[in-house]
């Protein structure tokens, strides 16, 4: 199967020596970041009730939970190396697979980019020394942990194993705290009255908590370095979500033990207002630092997604087939420079005053082909048991075709959620979108001559 995809080149070997417990940790570390610190106030801004504000976050675990059903059967299916870029362009075809491989490796660069500078920034606050510093630091970050990768896969495996477990702990060890420290919220804190949430504000705070559950899928940028993807991609992904969900579950219940809903609301740090609630002045400190460690991981999981987009990619030739040049220790060294060099420039553009809005609208851009990239994934499920149906499954997609239906209308709900809430930079997606076929056609024109 593998070997059909090489088409007429020579792909570089990539070790497969990987198991759950990376799996466990490359999607712990790809998911888990600011996002749980900084988006329960936005969910609680919606939905101003306890039990509809831990209830949104369970729903996002179980949707999370539903899509990992299907992505589970595409990568035991299709055991490449590569993320969602594989399944698209292997049951849509080429240009879809370029779409979705294009876009999911700028946004995995511009996200590797944004999270080192917010990384800069806390240790600027933290060390004042520094302040000056955030996108030297930045960029240290960056080169730090291409250059831990480069020596090889189990290098990175290992960074990614100690990184996760270190962020996992410090989760547990904010958890455990709120609940030691902190004093129960009374409910004389609530709103006497509570009107019903209209079905927006249900669906934007959904919307809020899925885009926070978003990294699930790590294990399968990797596929072909599982040593046995038929068992360890599903356990991998299921584990992970459970993984997550109870973190995220335990987070937001530990908030409304320690501060009322009404102080959750709107706050843009809800997590550092129960820190400064339970640890006084050092509360600030102990949320930096928190953040920190979790964007560690993140950044190493980065790195390692970004160079298997670019290696697929080349072995399909939908980009330079020397991205599938791979070293001794099972490293694509050049997929690997050029997302480090592309982080880098995303790094260098935020420095500038009159460049950072256009990093910002760059990423908003590519969250809009965040939510297609699923929506393609799950397409390729159905295009797949129709095309293939005799084809072996290890792993077959607990309740489809229900699940999968769910999911994939889920998706198509938050894509037009995101066109309505942020048309502006719909449009220029949508024209992205559009520009993006000539561009194809000239790749594939100038692969073929």
């Amino acid at each position: 199967m593998i070997e059909n995809q090489a088409a007429a080149i020579e792909r570089g070997r990539l070790l497969r020596i990987l198991g759950v417990g990376f799996g466990l940790a490359v999607i712990i570390g790809n998911t888990i970041g600011a996002g749980i610190l900084r988006t329960p106030g936005e969910v609680a801004a919606q939905l101003p009730n306890t039990w509809l504000f831990l209830g949104v976050w369970f729903a996002g675990g179980i949707y999370a939970l539903l899509g990992a059903f299907s992505i589970s059967e595409l990568g035991t299916t299709i055991p490449r190396s590569g993320g969602q870029y594989v399944f698209a362009q292997y049951a849509l075809g080429d240009y879809a697979g370029f779409v979705v491989g294009w876009s999911d490796w700028l946004s995995t660069c511009g996200t590797a980019a944004a999270v080192s500078i917010v990384i800069g920034e806390y240790l600027g606050d933290l060390f004042p020394a520094l302040s000056d510093r955030k996108i030297g630091i930045a960029l240290a970050v960056v080169i730090v942990f291409a250059v831990l990768q480069w020596r090889g896969i189990r290098w990175g495996s290992l960074a990614q194993n100690i990184t996760s477990l270190f962020k996992a702990l410090a989760f547990v060890a904010l958890i455990a705290a709120c609940f030691i420290l902190g004093g129960k919220t009374s409910n004389d804190t609530e709103p006497a009255t509570f009107a019903a949430p209209t079905f927006l504000a249900v669906i934007l705070a959904l919307q809020a908590v899925i885009y926070t559950y978003d990294g699930w899928t790590g294990v399968i940028y990797f596929s072909e370095e599982v040593r046995d993807p038929r068992r360890d991609i599903p356990r991998s992904m299921f584990g992970g979500v459970l993984a997550i969900m109870a973190i995220y579950m335990l987070v937001n219940i530990a908030l409304v033990y320690v501060l009322p809903i009404s102080k959750i609301a709107g706050n843009t740090l809800a997590a550092g207002a129960a820190a400064d609630a339970i640890f006084g002045e050092r509360g600030g400190v102990i949320i930096k630092s928190l953040t920190i460690i979790s964007m560690l991981s993140a950044i190493n999981a980065y790195h390692l997604m970004a160079s298997r987009v670019l290696f697929a990619m080349g072995g399909d030739k939908l980009v330079s087939t020397k991205f599938v040049r791979v070293n001794e220790g099972g490293t694509p060294t050049l997929a690997l420079l050029a997302s480090t060099i592309a982080a880098m420039v995303f790094i260098i553009g935020g420095a500038f005053e009159n460049s950072r809005r256009i990093f910002e609208n760059i990423i908003a851009v590519l969250a809009f082909f965040f939510v297609v990239n699923y929506l393609m994934s799950y397409i390729s499920v159905f295009a797949l048991r129709r095309r293939e149906p005799q084809r072996e499954r290890p792993y077959r997609a607990w309740g489809y075709p229900v699940t999968t239906a769910l999911t994939l209308a889920g998706s198509a709900a938050f894509l037009i959620g995101a066109v309505v809430s942020d048309r502006r930079n719909s449009l220029y997606a949508l024209g992205l979108l559009a520009l993006s076929y000539p561009v194809y056609w000239l790749v594939k024109k100038s692969r073929t001559s």
